[in-house]
């Protein structure tokens, strides 16, 4: 009887320990994913991408949504106790600030971009996230600032494609006609973020940044005084008054203006596709017409940079150094492989392909991106709405994608100079006339010196 009872129990406990054993595989298989793409619609698209990953692997994945503005404080929470998830979407800012600090493990990003291949992604989303011995994260998605510009008048008077300081001012001497045409609207309201896009835009054109790999370095007189002079040319072909991103789309939308920079968010708006934002140049607001007019440049440049730039926005996949490794190389391979179309679906408009294609076809990912729907309450392709020439040029923005202080570490001082303004505010200045480009320039170097 005693015997029994010394088998039960030993039965007792291998049942438990096998139940702990299956418990920790089960949990061993479930990948928990970060994700700043947090609308439902967009939350949807993505839980389904995370069905098929477990259909294909037998790994299940839980997508969690967390608030882009959180990200960082919940991050650093998280490796603090040693609860980070596998896998992390997130926006360039954090790419080399978390794989400095330990959040990210590079050795599984890198491996995943040599899996999928080096040279299949842009090489500009590369670069930006660059480390001594590979990558700190795995580029997504990503999209360029455009310059905006109605092709059809460009044609029309045998204008040069607005992709260089001298051609973008050569435009707006044959095309500023106020009231009835604009020559450009340049944002000149300070507090705005939107005129702090465009201007980094604008000073990396001339190969101008106030940062280099030891922090703040002095801006260059010549070449600072150029994207000034560049500016307020542009600024004397807008309208007068505070102007942002709203009375630039109103008054290309309206037909008033020959050139603006904005973000491709633009492109189904442009085209008729969402009731909020009409274009209404012919009083039709689902009209097609202006996109039909519309060309675009993602890089452009200045007389000091031939080479030119294009200011990016670019999204990473994190592996993190709290990661089932094997697992979450699989997810992210699989993210950007066979399950790339649903990654791009989620908002075509704004998730320019990073990755080209494959071995197979190294255009394959593009040609299935410019089919996907765009629009919110119309729907249409890229490719029904623009020619292939532009697609091409939206696409290939992203091989220049540039961000100050990316390339010399210094992100974080650099997003500190952004967001203090200062550029903003000293530019409005100048064109302002209250002082001249030497001391505007002496100006910048003093107060940007200053932030810390």
């Amino acid at each position: 009887m005693g015997i029994f009872h010394i088998n039960k129990g030993a039965g007792m406990f291998a049942a438990t320990a096998l139940s702990l054993v299956i418990s920790a595989a089960v949990q061993a298989e479930t990948l928990k994913f970060w994700t700043t793409e947090e609308q439902p619609a967009r939350l949807a698209k993505q839980e389904a991408m995370a069905a098929n990953f477990k259909a294909a692997t037998g790994i299940s994945v839980q997508v969690i949504p967390v608030t882009e503005k959180d990200l960082g404080t919940r991050a650093t929470a998280a490796f603090a106790a040693g609860d980070l998830p596998d896998v992390i979407y997130h926006p360039l800012q954090y790419a080399l600030p978390w794989a400095e600090s330990g959040i990210l493990n590079t050795d599984a990003a890198s491996e995943a971009i040599e899996n999928l291949g080096e040279g299949t992604f842009a090489a500009g989303a590369l670069n930006m996230a660059a480390v001594p011995d590979g990558y700190a994260s795995v580029p997504v998605d990503g999209w360029t600032q455009l310059l905006v510009y109605r092709k059809d008048l460009f044609d029309q008077h045998g204008l040069a494609t607005p992709d260089s300081y001298a051609d973008v001012l050569a435009a707006v001497e044959k095309l500023h006609n106020p009231p009835e045409m604009f020559g450009f609207v340049a944002p000149t309201k300070v507090d705005e973020g939107f005129m702090s896009q465009v201007l980094e835009h604008v000073f990396l054109a001339n190969g101008v940044t106030p940062v280099d790999g030891n922090g703040f370095q002095n801006l260059d007189v010549a070449k600072t005084t150029e994207v000034l002079d560049f500016y307020k040319a542009i600024v004397e072909a807008s309208p007068e008054g505070e102007l942002y991103w709203k009375q630039s789309r109103e008054l290309y939308f309206a037909g008033k203006a020959a050139m603006i920079i904005w973000s491709p968010f633009i492109l189904d708006e442009l085209a008729g596709l969402r009731d909020s934002a009409p274009p209404t140049i012919d009083g039709d607001p689902t009209s097609r017409a202006l996109a039909a007019k519309t060309g675009v440049v993602t890089k452009f440049s200045g007389p000091s940079n031939p080479a030119g730039a294009a200011w990016g926005d670019v999204r990473y996949f994190g592996i993190t150094s709290d990661a089932n490794v094997d697992n979450a190389i699989d997810f992210v391979q699989y993210s950007l492989g066979e399950g790339y179309t649903q990654t791009l679906s989620i908002a075509p408009e704004g998730k320019f392909p990073v990755r080209r294609g494959d071995a197979t076809d190294a255009e394959k990912y593009v040609k299935i991106w410019e089919k996907l729907p765009v629009g919110v309450d119309r729907k249409a392709p890229l490719s029904e709405l623009y020619e292939a020439d532009m697609i091409k040029e939206i696409v290939a923005g992203l091989d220049k994608a540039q961000r100050w202080g990316v390339t010399e570490g210094q992100l974080s001082l650099a997003s500190k100079i952004i967001n203090s303004q200062i550029v903003n505010r000293l530019v409005r200045s100048y064109i302002d006339g209250e002082r001249d480009a030497a001391a505007t320039v002496a100006a910048l170097n003093t107060e940007l010196a200053a932030v810390k």
